[in-house]
């Protein structure tokens, strides 16, 4: 997936179970096509799951993982993975990994279907990032270096390499997406107000392969789990609500928004970083990530959808 990808491979795994987990290191270990770009995931057993950074430099989200996971779930209404095991880089492995506790679900459709229960997601979502961004910040996570996230700065200091990623995506086979209003509308983002804000807690990868939803039936779905905490940062919120574009259609947007009670500046802020992720997407996962390209897809044209009178 990436240039530098470590090697990783069911003995590897193995061995580094038995090394730092001997208990749990006989267990089934199954590879899991769902893992994301960042991480290598095994299912271990019934209940855990084994997480290895796919590449160098990988230890530091598995650490901040580790760290502030525990800090957190006490704190919001939805589930995280608790962090059992972190295990050491050694000769076999050169990152940190860890094996974190399993939460059943299946990622939520990319755009959900409009109805009562994508309505009632949108109200537990954005719950959650209500609360995030409502949280104190402790001193040590404000100082945290595994915290910094440029996605929770200023879109000023990404707008040169957004127009960068803009001019490669001329270069996607089948990219369906009108690139013309795509650079009308990111030219119109060097306007947007982004005043100062006190730092809050944020998911900077707040999307729906992060999202794990269950219910009895396909009309009964509850938000069952938030992944990947190794995407904490502090700093700017508005990159928090950027799922609302992929997830969910105009009227259950504006349900999302009003539960975490944004202001227009903001709205507009999330919704051009939103776009910038998307973006990003397209020129570097086209071939490896098909799936995330087509729900980033759905991400960009909404946003030009609810920017396009502003672009006429």
């Amino acid at each position: 997936m990436h240039d530098d990808d470590l090697p990783i491979t069911d003995k590897l795994v193995r061995t580094l179970l038995r090394r730092d987990a001997p208990a749990l290191a006989d267990r089934p270990l199954q590879r899991l096509d769902v893992a994301g770009s960042s991480n290598v995931l095994y299912r271990l057993g019934d209940d855990l799951a084994v997480r290895l950074p796919r590449q160098p430099g990988g230890s530091a989200s598995i650490k901040a993982e580790a760290r502030w996971s525990r800090w957190l779930a006490p704190r919001i209404s939805v589930a995280v993975p608790e962090v059992m095991v972190v295990g050491e880089p050694d000769a076999e492995f050169p990152e940190r990994w860890a094996v974190v506790s399993w939460i059943e679900g299946e990622t939520p459709a990319v755009p959900l279907p409009s109805g009562p229960t994508t309505t009632a997601l949108a109200v537990e979502l954005g719950e959650v990032a209500r609360q995030l961004r409502s949280l104190p910040v402790p001193s040590d996570a404000a100082a945290d270096p595994a915290l910094a996230s440029y996605r929770a700065g200023r879109l000023r200091d990404v707008r040169d390499e957004i127009n960068d990623w803009l001019a490669r995506c001329r270069e996607v086979p089948g990219l369906e997406l009108d690139l013309a209003a795509a650079a009308r509308y990111w030219a119109s983002t060097a306007d947007l107000p982004e005043p100062d804000v006190a730092p809050t807690w944020v998911h900077a990868d707040l999307l729906a392969e992060n999202l794990l939803v269950r219910g009895p039936a396909a009309a009964d779905r509850t938000l069952a789990g938030v992944l990947d905490l190794g995407g904490l940062a502090v700093g700017r919120p508005a990159v928090g609500l950027v799922g609302a574009w992929e997830l969910f259609g105009p009227a259950d947007r504006e349900v999302f928004r009003r539960t975490v009670d944004v202001g227009d500046d903001e709205w507009q802020v999330a919704r051009a970083w939103a776009f910038a992720i998307a973006v990003m997407t397209f020129p570097y996962y086209w071939r490896t990530m098909p799936g995330r390209c087509r729900h980033r897809l759905v991400a960009a044209r909404a946003v030009l959808d609810e920017a396009r009178s502003a672009l006429l």
